[in-house]
């Protein structure tokens, strides 16, 4: 019934008669050496990790996935998080049991995108494996802007005491990797390092689907 009412194209390059080309899944594809260590311009005291560019194909189908509601997209999207994942269990980088933390988002966003993609998104990656959890624990207190558009000085203003923990508090078992779809100044990556370490909580490291 969609496909009669929206016309089919690719969320990554718009291409016709298909929601996500060859050519886009070749470009969002995780190479051998990724993700790539980044430096947000707030540094959030934990290593940050990064599947690629916040840009091409990768970008467009973040901002349809976010802002389009583009359900279809947190596929391809997940299977390159999920590969993120796994070369950082092969390096050491992180280990098992491991609990996933979703980067928060405001509950105003969430519902006006149907759910929280970032949380959707982390769930069907990690899917079936025994030793990896998702606990959306972080939650975004109201009053927190939008932080399209705003400078790193602003962003960080903008969260300062705005990330909250959620009550009651899911159970966490082993270390946590917070996951976000984009990584920009930092600002929220180093305020929930912050938040989840004073409740006891040891983090090993941000990663992104891409870094701005």
């Amino acid at each position: 019934m969609l496909d009669l009412v929206l016309p089919l194209e690719c969320g990554g390059c718009g291409a016709a008669s298909t929601r996500w080309c060859d050519a886009c899944a070749k470009e969002l594809s995780v190479g051998p050496d990724q993700p790539h260590v980044v430096s947000p311009r707030i540094d959030p005291q934990v290593p940050v990790f990064a599947l690629g560019r916040y840009a091409g194909a990768r970008r467009q189908a973040i901002v349809a996935m976010k802002d389009h509601g583009r359900a279809d997209l947190i596929a391809p999207l997940a299977h390159a998080l999920a590969v993120g994942l796994h070369r950082l269990l092969t390096w050491g980088m992180v280990e098992t049991p491991l609990t996933i933390v979703p980067a928060p988002s405001r509950r105003s966003a969430a519902r006006r995108r149907g759910g929280d993609p970032v949380r959707r998104m982390a769930t069907a990656a990690v899917a079936g494996h025994p030793e990896i959890t998702v606990a959306p624990v972080l939650r975004m207190k109201a009053l927190a802007r939008d932080s399209v558009g705003l400078g790193t000085a602003a962003r960080e203003r903008n969260i300062a005491g705005r990330v909250l923990l959620r009550r009651p508090r899911l159970p966490v078992l082993g270390e946590v990797l917070i996951v976000d779809d984009i990584v920009t100044t930092g600002a929220t990556a180093r305020e929930s390092v912050r938040i989840l370490g004073t409740a006891g909580m040891r983090v090993a490291g941000v990663l992104a689907v891409a870094a701005a």
